[in-house]
C-alpha cells in the first residue's frame, strides 16, 4: 500500500517504510478490540493478534534489510520483495494469509509503473488486482468477510479515476477507505453469525486501519483516535457458534509454508479443498502459505508433501482456542488454563557461544544476532514452548525490549504469567541469571535479578561501519570504537589500546568481578585484556567466555 510519487512517476521506500510503521501501529493499538470483534469463521479471538504478527514480521524483515542503508537511495524493487517476504513468512490465520495476499499483488503492481503511467491509474490498478488475486487464493469466498471490504475499496478506486482521470492519489485513497468503513458497516447484514453477535467483520476491521495507514503515509495525516469510522463495539463480542464448531465441522486449523513448484498449487488445492474449508493458499516463485481447516491434520500435511516440501508447520485445535477465548472474555473472564508448570527464564543471547552459557546455567534461550533481533512473534512462540505457568524475559538488548513487551502481554492471553527484566546487554542478562531462585516468590525473583541487572556495567569494543560524529569525537569507517553503558567513549585505531581504556574506564567506579566476552575474532584480545587486569587490578576476580557474538569483538561487564 505505499503510495506513488506523482513527480516523475516514481515510488521511494521512505513511503513503504512509512506505511509499515503506521499499519504496525494502528494493528498494536486495535489488536485487542479486533480479537473481541473475532466471531468468524471462527470465534477463537486472535484476528487482530494474527494482523499485528503478520505486520510485525513484515517490518522487522524491511527494516533489518534498510538499516545499513539510506532510505532514500535505496532500491524499491529489493525492499517491496523483502517486505512481500516478510508478510508471507509471518503470515497467520485467514486474516493475516489473505492480508498478505492483498498487499503483496498491489506492491507488484506499483513497482512495475512505467514513465507514462499516471500514478493514481496504477494505485486504482493495482487494488482491483490485489482483490482478485485475495479471492482466487480463497477456496470459497464468503460475502461480509475483510474480502468485501477490500472489494468495494478497490471498486471505489477504480471509480475515481475513470471519474477523474488526473485526480491525486490522496483522493483515491480517502475514496477507499470511505467506502472500505461502509462496507465494514453493512458486513452485519451480509453474514448471519455478525449479526446474531452485534459485531463487524474482525478482518474487515483490520483492513480499515491497513488502508488509513497507506492513506496517512502518502498524504502525511494520520486519522486521530475515534475519527477511523471503523465500529467500536461497547462490549466484548460473545462467542457465538459456526459451522467449524459444529459435530459435522472441521476441529483444527492447519498451517505451513510449502516449498513447491508453482504449477504443483492446483493439485494442492484439489487435494485440500474435500479436505475441510477456510482454504486459503498465497505465494509464488517457489514458496507458498497454506492454511486450512480440517478434521485430518495427518491428510492436510500429506497433500503439502506430495506438492513439496512443507516446513514451519502449526496445528491449533479450535477446542482449547476458543474456550481460552471465552475465559478472557465478557464480565465474568477468568485465566486461560493450561497445563503449564513452573517458572523459566527466557533469554536472548547475541553469539552461539553466549547462548551455551545460558542455557548451561538453565534458561530458555533465543539465539540472535545484531541483524537478526527476534520478534514479537519469535518470543511469544519461545514463552508457549517454556511450557511454564511463569516466565521472566531477559532480552538483553533495548531494541529486543518492545518486542519482549509486546510478546509478555500477548502471554497472558495463554494464561502465561510473564515479566520483562529490560537488560540492555548480555553482561547485564548474566548478572540476572546468576541470581535467579525459582522457589522464591515471583515477585521477590524479578526483584533480585532486576537489582543484579542494573547494578552491571557494560561495555564493548567494535569497529566503525561508517563515518559519524560520537560522543567521542569524528570517527572513520575502520576506526576503533569504545563503548562504556551503550556511548562510544573511546575513539582510536589500536584495538588493543582502546579495550585497555575500556576497561579502565568502567572499573573506574569500582568493581569486584569483570567480565570479558570474546567475540569472533576476539580471543587474543580478550586474553591480553585478562592478562592486564592481573597485572593492574590484582584484586579484581576476572572471568573470560567464548560469546561467538558478530561485530563486537569484546565485550565487557563490571559488577
Amino acid at each position: 500500500m505505499v503510495p506513488v510519487h506523482e513527480q516523475g512517476n516514481e515510488i521511494a521506500v521512505p513511503p513503504l517504510v512509512r506505511f509499515s510503521t503506521f499499519a504496525l501501529e494502528a494493528l498494536a493499538e486495535a489488536r485487542e478490540e479486533i480479537d473481541a470483534l473475532n466471531v468468524y469463521p471462527v470465534p477463537d479471538g486472535d484476528t487482530g493478534t494474527n494482523l499485528f504478527l503478520t505486520f510485525e514480521s513484515a517490518h522487522e524483515a524491511l527494516t533489518r534489510s534498510l538499516a545499513d542503508q539510506d532510505e532514500e537511495q535505496a532500491e524499491l524493487k529489493a525492499a517491496v520483495a523483502v517486505y512481500s517476504r516478510g508478510l508471507l513468512l509471518g503470515a497467520r490465520g485467514n486474516s493475516g494469509v489473505i492480508m498478505s495476499q492483498l498487499v503483496d499483488t498491489l506492491l507488484g503492481h506499483l513497482v512495475d509503473v512505467g514513465p507514462d503511467d499516471r500514478p493514481a491509474d496504477v494505485f486504482a490498478r493495482g487494488m482491483a488486482a490485489a482483490t482478485e488475486a485475495a479471492d482466487a487464493a480463497v477456496g470459497e469466498p464468503v460475502e461480509g468477510t475483510m474480502l468485501t471490504v477490500a472489494r468495494a475499496a478497490s471498486d471505489a478506486a477504480v471509480e475515481a479515476v475513470a471519474a477523474d482521470p488526473t485526480a491525486s492519489i490522496g483522493r483515491l485513497l480517502g475514496s477507499a477507505c470511505g467506502a472500505a468503513r461502509d462496507a465494514l458497516a453493512r458486513t452485519p447484514e451480509q453474514l448471519e453469525v455478525l449479526r446474531n453477535a452485534g459485531v463487524v467483520d474482525a478482518g474487515g476491521s483490520g483492513l480499515c486501519l491497513v488502508l488509513e495507514a497507506a492513506e496517512a503515509a502518502y498524504t502525511g495525516r494520520r486519522r486521530r483516535a475515534g475519527t477511523t469510522g471503523r465500529p467500536r463495539p461497547s462490549r466484548t463480542a460473545p462467542v457465538v457458534p459456526t459451522d467449524d464448531l459444529t459435530e459435522d465441522g472441521p476441529a483444527y486449523e492447519v498451517m505451513y509454508l510449502l516449498d513447491a513448484e508453482d504449477d504443483r498449487i492446483a493439485g494442492l488445492r484439489a487435494a485440500l479443498a474435500p479436505l475441510g474449508d477456510s482454504l486459503v493458499v498465497v505465494g509464488g516463485h517457489g514458496l507458498w502459505n497454506v492454511h486450512v481447516h480440517v478434521d485430518d491434520v495427518g491428510a492436510a500435511l500429506e497433500a503439502g508433501i506430495e506438492a513439496g516440501r512443507p516446513h514451519r508447520v502449526r496445528v491449533t485445535h479450535f477446542a482449547e482456542q476458543v474456550l481460552r477465548s471465552r475465559r478472557k472474555s465478557g464480565p465474568h473472564a477468568e485465566p486461560a488454563r493450561r497445563q503449564l508448570d513452573g517458572r523459566r527464564v527466557l533469554v536472548v543471547a547475541f553469539g552461539p557461544g553466549l547462548a551455551k552459557v545460558f542455557t548451561e546455567s538453565g534458561a530458555a534461550v533465543v539465539e540472535a544476532t545484531v541483524g537478526r533481533r527476534p520478534s514479537t512473534g519469535d518470543l511469544l512462540e519461545a514463552i508457549r514452548a517454556t511450557g511454564a505457568a511463569e516466565v521472566i524475559v531477559v532480552p538483553n538488548d533495548r531494541d529486543v525490549v518492545p518486542a519482549a513487551e509486546a510478546a509478555a502481554r500477548l502471554a497472558e492471553d495463554h494464561g502465561i504469567r510473564v515479566a520483562v527484566i529490560r537488560t540492555s546487554a548480555q553482561v547485564q542478562g548474566m548478572a540476572a541469571l546468576a541470581v535467579h531462585e525459582p522457589s522464591r516468590p515471583f515477585e521477590r525473583d524479578l526483584v533480585e535479578m532486576s537489582a543484579a541487572a542494573r547494578h552491571a556495567r557494560s561495555g564493548a569494543v567494535t569497529v566503525a561501519a561508517r563515518r559519524a560524529i560520537t560522543t567521542a569525537g569524528l570517527c572513520e569507517p575502520g576506526d576503533v570504537l569504545g563503548a562504556v553503558e551503550g556511548d562510544f567513549a573511546v575513539v582510536g585505531s589500536d584495538m588493543q589500546a582502546v579495550a585497555i581504556d575500556v576497561v579502565e574506564r568502567m572499573l573506574g567506579g569500582g568493581g569486584e568481578l569483570f567480565t570479558v566476552i570474546a567475540g569472533n575474532g576476539g580471543e587474543e584480545l580478550a586474553r591480553r585484556c585478562a592478562e592486564h587486569l592481573a597485572e593492574s587490578h590484582p584484586t579484581v576476580d576476572v572471568l573470560v567466555y567464548d560469546g561467538g557474538q558478530d561485530r563486537y569483538p569484546l565485550l565487557f561487564g563490571v559488577e
